[in-house]
């Protein structure tokens, strides 16, 4: 059996990002067998790892962020002279009905990632995170968490091209995913997707004759946008989970 990376090892298990891994060993925090374990060290998957007390402590002071992302914001770096969704992070716009007991803290804007980007004529969910296990979980390559979406189009769709959005349609010369995707009313369409593939979703209603007019994301596994209001923000909370 081959032996491998610590910190690829910790991330597979579920138990941070590779990134935190390697700090977490830098800080002396991780051991194999028992032994504090050195940056870069490899080793079988079948030997015991162990992390510090210190890890569930700082993990535990991580936080993810639900925003309600606004067109006109990109979900990451700023471009071209746009916004990047995480400036709506400020103690102002945080949803008044916000029921986390967190208090909001200007370290809690240090190494917020996004998980599961939105396109800029795109609003809806949007999660940044602190926390590499979250990030993991969303938009690891085995991910399999459900991402809702509601779609205005126009065009015409026939019961054949409804069947290809379902199962059947191919992006970069890769078969997409199979989808769940039925119609809510007269031009409105639910995607329900696993995967995220740059616009997707216009893409694929591309594909089939439709134009998208509007895309909204509504729920990401079992947190929901709900009442959450548009350009606001509130925690994950502890009773949350994807």
């Amino acid at each position: 059996m081959e032996k491998v990376r610590i910190s690829k090892l910790l991330a597979e298990r579920g138990l941070c990002s590779r990134r935190e891994a390697d700090t977490f060993i830098e800080r002396g925090w991780v051991k194999v067998d028992g032994k504090i374990a050195a940056l870069g060290e490899r080793a079988l998957p079948s030997q015991v790892i162990t992390l510090d007390r210190a890890v569930s402590t700082q993990q535990s002071s991580l936080v993810t962020i639900l925003l309600h992302k606004p067109i006109g914001y990109v979900s990451g770096q700023a471009e071209d002279g746009y916004t990047p969704a995480v400036a709506l992070i400020q103690e102002q716009s945080r949803a008044q009905n916000d029921r986390s007991s967190a208090r909001f803290q200007r370290n809690h804007l240090r190494g917020l990632a996004v998980a599961g980007r939105l396109d800029i004529d795109s609003t809806g969910l949007l999660i940044l995170t602190q926390d590499g296990r979250v990030a993991r979980q969303l938009i690891g390559e085995n991910s399999d968490i459900e991402k809702e979406y509601l779609v205005r189009v126009q065009g015409k769709l026939d019961d054949r091209g409804l069947e290809l959005l379902n199962d059947g349609l191919s992006l970069d010369g890769k078969r997409l995913r199979r989808a769940q995707v039925r119609w809510q009313n007269d031009d409105q369409l639910q995607f329900i997707l696993k995967e995220g593939k740059k616009r997707q979703i216009r893409r694929m209603c591309e594909l089939v004759g439709l134009k998208v007019i509007g895309l909204k994301r509504v729920r990401i596994g079992r947190v929901k946008l709900g009442d959450l209001p548009l350009g606001q923000w509130r925690y994950l909370r502890a009773d949350e989970s994807f």
